[in-house]
């Protein structure tokens, strides 16, 4: 399983939550696809970034390459200061961890 996020920097005053309302849905109906997630930082709303959860990279990467997203993103470029900038992780499985007491 991955995660992959996805940051935007959008233009002061603009709503760009039609347009992530619309590459999440199309997301869904997309094999792989686990959940997906908005966020809006507190101290600058115009950064904002998409966490994705994906069962394989294969699947994030047909995703990523896929016309409708594509056509989607080309849609927001009005809305963005500069393109999207996106980060892929492996989720670190914690089985094992254990929690230590401090004294």
């Amino acid at each position: 399983m991955i995660k992959v996020i996805v940051g935007y920097r959008v233009k002061v005053g603009v709503d760009i939550q039609p347009a992530l309302l619309k590459l999440r849905s199309y997301a869904l109906t997309f094999p792989g696809f686990i959940s997906a997630e908005n966020l809006v930082r507190i101290d600058d709303n115009t950064i904002i970034a998409i966490e994705y959860k994906w069962d394989s990279i294969k699947n994030w990467q047909n995703w990523e390459n896929t016309m409708v997203r594509k056509k989607i993103l080309k849609e927001m470029e009005g809305l963005l200061r500069e393109q999207p900038r996106i980060k892929i992780y492996n989720i670190m499985p914690s089985v094992g961890w254990f929690y230590t007491q401090v004294f």
